[in-house]
């Protein structure tokens, strides 16, 4: 079972970028495409994150071809049981938000 954590805005969108193999270029313009360009990947913290995801199991790196520089990664499903975990997380908050405020937004 996936760690019941709080994920980085970063990592939910690398997570979500993963439900189709892609490479770290590609994941980095899908983040940003994504979030409205609010969040930005640097290339250190997008290998960084990787490197995490990779460790935890919640992604894996696909076999490329071998003379090929890019590798593409794919979310797996512990990856996907960690986006899930925050969906239910950030609808939670959402819903506490809207009780305690009266609904939400002017």
């Amino acid at each position: 079972m996936s760690e019941n954590i709080a994920l980085t805005e970063a990592v939910y969108y690398i997570l979500l970028s993963l439900y189709e193999p892609m490479h770290g270029y590609g994941i980095m313009q899908n983040v940003e495409q994504l979030s409205k360009g609010r969040v930005r990947l640097a290339a250190g913290t997008l290998y960084g994150a990787i490197s995490t995801l990779l460790e935890k199991g919640w992604i894996k790196a696909l076999p490329g071809e071998e003379n090929s520089r890019k590798k593409e990664y794919l979310i797996t499903q512990q990856g996907k049981d960690a986006v899930e975990h925050e969906i239910i997380r950030l609808r939670e908050l959402v819903a506490n938000g809207e009780i305690i405020t009266g609904g939400g937004t002017k």
